[in-house]
Order: structure tokens, then C-alpha cells, then sequence
């Protein structure tokens, strides 16, 4: 369980300095964004989609 949680922080803090460096996620083609006046929508489809394959990937890992 230990293990798990030092690896998933990894993970985190990897992607957070991903972002710091410009890698656009969460602006990904695909993502929904809805600007009018002074109204903002906004759902990130394609990111979600993304993200689902990629935690099912490593969890399928884990279970190995």
C-alpha cells in the first residue's frame, strides 16, 4: 500500500511539473469550451479520455 501511494505521488508531481513546463493539458483538440460574454463552459472530453486509458493502463500494471 505504501508503495502505491509514493508511486501515485510520483506520478502527480510529475505531471504537475509537466504543466509547468507548457505541456498544454487539459487544452486538448477535442475539449469543449463554451465563451459568451461573461460566461465560461468548460469540459475536457478528449483529456478524460486520456486520462481513463492511461489509469487503466497502470492499474493494469499494479495488478500484475
Amino acid at each position: 500500500m505504501g508503495r502505491s501511494l509514493v508511486l501515485i505521488g510520483l506520478a502527480i508531481a510529475a505531471v504537475g511539473l509537466l504543466m509547468m513546463l507548457g505541456l498544454p493539458l487539459g487544452r486538448l483538440p477535442g475539449d469543449i469550451s463554451i465563451r459568451r460574454g461573461n460566461f465560461s463552459f468548460y469540459f475536457p472530453v478528449v483529456t478524460s479520455v486520456l486520462l481513463s486509458i492511461l489509469l487503466t493502463l497502470i492499474l493494469a500494471l499494479f495488478r500484475r
